[in-house]
Order: structure tokens, then C-alpha cells, then sequence
């Protein structure tokens, strides 16, 4: 029902948008046309009191002269209602074109920010939901120790899920007003990969293979910040790639520079929406009909977090499938 009434309302803007747009054209090419009759009219008024005051046979040079003075009048009317028309409809259309895209891009915000919402109210209910039914079986139920343990530890998974995405949210908007200062200290970022990977693997067996990682690398940042930003584009690369198919990650250094790979073998990424991946509650396809989970705000925060160390992001095509995120710090 949402989704139909959004399209409604973008059809209903379209279309109020470019009736108007058509009327503001047709009122000045109408206008432009009276004018062009009037300066006809004018000129016609005027060759007719040049024949009534002068005679071409008695005063064949005045009469010329007259004539041509007529239609030099004629002239720079025309040129005058044409360039005023032709500035006149430039502005129009610049203007036109410059809140065409500023509506499109309010409505697609808009589009986004309900996904997100939607996508919030998805990610939320089920670590709660399995939460509370850990803690209620629990409750209720004699269990074994063994048993007890698995789901303590269920449960306290779906509450740092929940304390993931909470942070997600908070740091996205920090970031965004400029209030979130970076810690700054040597990070061992070998070693930091090293421990990441390892814990992926704990939750995701036999996913995470063959890593690459070249040992004693470090750089200057904020360890929390560029541990959420590599664990984004590894959950990413986990997420939108077969179960069955493995990711490989590669850190290595080239020149005076670090690059971090994260490599996956799913569907990819269109061209035309490599850069539109890295936008804030960008998400393909509609959160109705989406199977994969998330919120839009992981690639956005990896992004902002490796521009807060001067580094960059890039998506590159796997071949034969897939994607490479890279990422790219200065040695520190």
C-alpha cells in the first residue's frame, strides 16, 4: 500500500511539474508570436505614412531611405523580441531542469528514508524477537548447562547486533554534523585484520579463505572507527554473495601506500551504480520485496570513516564475477 501510494505521488508531482512546465513554454512562445504581429502591424503602419508623405517619383532617394529606415526598425525589433524570447527560455529551462533535480532527488531521499525505516523495524525485530525467546526459554524450561550456554550465547549475539546497528545509526549521524572527533595512534593494522578475520570465521565457517594479509603494516587512525569500516565491507562482501562461494581479503603495500581488498564472487555491481553504493540508505531493490538484510548505512560509513584517515574507496568488477572493494591509506 506505501508503495503504491508513493508512486501516486510522484506520478501526481510529475505531472502538475510538466503541465506547468508546458503552460510557462506555451505562454512564451504566444507571446513571442503577438509580438512578432505587432512589430508586422508597426511596420505596416509605418510604410503606410511613408507612402502617404512622400512620392517616390518627386523624391526617389527620400523614399528609400525611408523605406530602409522602416524595415531596420522592423529588424531590430524582431532581433530585440528574439533575444529576449531566447533568454527568456534559457532561464525557463535552466531553472526548470535545476527543480526537476532537486525534486527527483527529495523524492528518492524520501524512498530511501522509508526503506530505511523499514529496513530498522526488519533488523530489529529479529534479534529481539530471538533474544526474548532465549531469555524465555530459559525461564521456563530446565535446560543443561550445555544447553543453557548455547543460548546465553544466541542471545547476547542478537544483543550485540542490536548494539551494532544502534552504533551504526549514531555514528552515521555524528559523522554527517561534523560532532564525531577520530582518535588518532599507530594501528597495527596487520594484526588488527588478523583478529578480524579470525572472528568472522568463528561465524561464518569456510567463508573467509585465503587471506593475504602482508605482516607489519600500520598506519595513524582511530582503531574503532577503521575496525567498523573493515568489518562493513567484509559483512558486505559476506552478504551479498553465495553461501557457498568464498571471500578472499588481501592487504598489502604498493609504493608508500597500503590497499586492503575485500573480494567476493556474488552478482556484482552495475556500473552505473558503483558510486551510488556508497550513498547514505542506498539500498537495490524495494525493502517490500528484499531478501538480504541491512539498512543502507554500512558502505556509507565505511566510506566516511577511510575519508576521515585520507584514505579512498573504490568498487572495481570480479572477474569472473563479483566485486573488489579497495581501499587505499597512506603508510603511518
Amino acid at each position: 500500500m506505501l508503495k503504491v501510494y508513493r508512486r501516486y505521488r510522484l506520478l501526481t508531482v510529475n505531472i502538475v511539474y510538466w503541465f506547468l512546465l508546458l503552460y510557462i513554454i506555451a505562454a512564451l512562445v504566444w507571446w513571442y508570436i503577438a509580438l512578432g504581429q505587432q512589430s508586422r502591424r508597426m511596420a505596416a503602419y509605418e510604410l503606410a505614412q511613408v507612402h502617404a508623405t512622400l512620392d517616390s517619383a518627386a523624391k526617389p532617394d527620400a523614399f528609400r531611405s525611408a523605406l530602409s529606415e522602416v524595415k531596420d526598425h522592423e529588424h531590430m525589433r524582431n532581433v530585440e523580441y528574439t533575444g529576449e524570447g531566447g533568454t527568456f527560455l534559457g532561464l525557463i529551462l535552466v531553472l526548470a531542469l535545476f527543480v526537476y533535480r532537486v525534486i527527483r532527488r527529495e523524492m528518492q531521499l524520501s524512498g530511501q528514508q522509508q526503506n530505511f525505516l523499514m529496513a530498522v523495524t526488519h533488523e530489529l525485530k529479529t534479534p529481539i524477537a530471538v533474544a526474548k525467546l532465549s531469555l524465555e526459554t530459559l525461564a521456563k524450561r530446565k535446560l543443561t548447562e550445555e544447553q543453557q550456554a548455547k543460548l546465553i550465547h544466541s542471545a547476547l549475539e542478537e544483543t550485540e547486533r542490536l548494539n551494532q546497528l544502534s552504533g551504526n545509526i549514531l555514528l552515521a549521524a555524528q559523522l554527517e554534523d561534523g560532532r564525531f572527533t577520530p582518535v588518532e595512534e599507530i594501528i597495527h593494522l596487520s594484526d588488527k585484520l588478523e583478529d578480524l578475520i579470525q572472528s568472522f570465521s568463528r561465524r561464518f565457517p569456510g567463508r573467509l579463505t585465503n587471506p593475504e594479509i602482508k605482516p607489519g603494516l600500520t598506519l595513524r587512525g582511530d582503531p574503532l572507527l577503521l575496525e567498523l569500516a573493515i568489518s562493513n565491507l567484509i559483512e558486505n562482501a559476506l552478504k551479498y554473495s553465495p553461501k557457498e562461494e568464498p571471500v578472499s581479503i588481501r592487504l598489502f603495500r604498493e609504493g608508500r601506500m597500503l590497499r586492503l581488498q575485500v573480494v567476493d564472487q556474488g552478482e556484482g555491481i552495475p556500473d552505473d551504480q558503483k558510486s551510488l553504493v556508497f550513498r547514505k540508505f542506498y539500498r537495490r531493490g524495494d525493502e517490500q520485496t528484499r531478501k538480504t538484510k541491512g539498512t543502507g548505512l554500512g558502505l556509507y560509513l565505511s566510506r566516511a570513516i577511510v575519508a576521515k584517515h585520507g584514505g579512498h574507496i573504490s568498487v572495481t568488477d570480479n572477474h569472473p564475477r563479483g566485486s573488489i572493494f579497495t581501499v587505499t591509506f597512506k603508510e603511518g
